[in-house]
């Protein structure tokens, strides 16, 4: 009896002891191994997976958007700004996991509250919200664009579908966009495990490539022909406001690479995850590859009259025989590829905004009800959004100079900063260090600009 009584207690003592800790550092989904009635089939993600997941998290808008910092920074310093900008991505990711082992948190969120408690928390699941809102709701637009088409200064440009079958109701924004939301993003997005996004992700790469691959055989073809004027190789900086101006790149910049919200959710799932950093290292190799070789062929086709979406240069006359089968083919690959990175975004905003509604609940996958409401409820807002918001690249440029930059760069640099188990080296707090004061300086700065240039566009704001 006095046994069975012991073993009673311990059996006791060990359920509440594995409580504190779920409700304490667990992630919103249960580990790669674990369910909540037993074990299912799932014995983990694949070191593949794993890259092709977070690969499909960092190239997401960052295409279109890097040609144009190659116009703001020149080629050479903008190759190298690309380049330097994954070495300190690396560097913040491995600052995370590092921490996130010691404190035995397996979410951004319980790393963040092991830190600095529940505001800690609160503070990163807010941040990943009002990105990955922005984010989709700027990828959803594109997508509408591309399809049906957008008017701008009075001018209809047509999208891929009217100019196919013309303008009809069904090639209209407003059905496209939901035909897309229900055929793509909702069978995607009911996906309870990050790794079965894997297949897609891989498809996804490939038609990053695919864009990759057609705008260097463009180049190479008018290089060939001497009809590209040799690009600017140095930002050209005549005054403090031009100096100024070479950083409203870092938003761009910042934006492209931040995965951050993502990689405990695919260290959690993976098979072995002492590969983890092999796997963030292969990635960035991947992607700041064909952030590189993008921006550069970019910028080399369209100089300086290459616009903020690149997408919207391959509406132009190319020059080109087959140009008008090549713009579609770009155009069409690059939607594809952003309604394949939708779902892999949209993953970790339901999951924090669970965690801000739910804090003390069970597992997000073992409640259907509210799985499915909130998966609803946030393709709705997103799907209105991307209908009645006319454009929104300044906002999201906003949300890369706030929301984003405390996601990659900020809160690991503070974490590490607060060094709670005496684990840091002096590297470590100097990198920190350095970290938060290019990002707080830096995307001040870009604000200011965004802000200044905005002011001057509408010169009755100070009247």
């Amino acid at each position: 009896m006095v046994i069975g009584s012991l073993k009673s207690t311990n059996r006791e003592k060990s359920r509440k002891s594995k409580q504190a800790v779920i409700d304490d550092k667990t992630p919103l989904l249960p580990n790669k191994h674990e369910e909540e009635d037993g074990f299912d089939e799932f014995n983990g993600a694949s070191f593949s997976g794993a890259v092709f997941n977070l690969s499909t998290t960092i190239v997401g808008s960052g295409i279109m958007a890097l040609p144009a910092t190659m116009k703001v920074l020149g080629l050479i310093l903008g190759v190298a700004v690309i380049i330097f900008m994954a070495f300190l991505t690396e560097a913040s990711i491995e600052f995370m996991l590092r921490f996130s082992r010691t404190a035995k948190a397996v979410s951004y969120g319980g790393l963040m509250e092991d830190a600095f408690g529940k505001y800690g928390r609160m503070a990163i699941q807010f941040c990943v919200l009002v990105n990955n809102v922005g984010g989709l709701v700027v990828y959803m637009i594109i997508i509408g664009d591309v399809l049906s088409g957008t008017t701008s200064g009075g001018i209809h440009h047509n999208g891929v579908l009217e100019g196919w079958f013309g303008e009809h109701w069904w090639t209209g924004r407003f059905f496209i966009l939901l035909i897309t939301t229900l055929a793509i993003f909702a069978p995607l997005a009911s996906l309870k495990r990050i790794d079965s996004l894997r297949y897609t992700s891989a498809l996804s790469v490939a038609l990053a490539m695919v864009f990759l691959i057609v705008t260097m055989g463009i180049t190479l073809f008018k290089l060939i022909n001497g009809t590209i004027l040799m690009p600017r190789l140095f930002p050209d900086v005549t005054n403090l406001a031009s100096f100024f101006k070479l950083f409203t790149a870092v938003p761009v910049l910042v934006t492209a690479y931040i995965c951050h919200y993502n990689v405990h959710s695919i260290n959690n799932e993976l098979e072995d995850n002492t590969r983890m950093k092999a796997a963030v290292r292969t990635s960035l190799a991947l992607c700041s590859s064909v952030y590189v070789m993008s921006s550069v062929f970019g910028f080399l086709l369209f100089g300086d009259a290459t616009l903020d979406d690149v997408l919207a240069n391959f509406s132009t006359d190319l020059g080109i025989p087959f140009g008008s089968l090549l713009n579609d083919a770009v155009r069409v690959s690059y939607a594809a590829h952003l309604m394949l990175v939708f779902p892999i975004i949209f993953y970790p905003l339901r999951l924090n905004l669970d965690g801000l509604l739910f804090p003390s609940s069970r597992p997000l996958s073992s409640d259907n009800l509210r799985f499915a409401s909130l998966s609803t409820g946030l393709m709705m807002v997103v799907l209105l959004g991307a209908n009645f918001i006319p454009s929104i690249w300044d906002a999201f440029q906003f949300t890369g100079a706030t929301a984003a930059v405390c996601i990659g760069f900020i809160f690991p640099a503070a974490v590490t900063l607060r060094d709670r188990y005496g684990i840091a080296t002096r590297r470590d707090r100097m990198l920190s260090i350095f970290m938060i004061l290019l990002a707080v300086f830096s995307n001040l700065v870009a604000i200011y600009s965004d802000a200044y240039a905005l002011f001057k566009k509408n010169p009755s704001l100070h009247k």
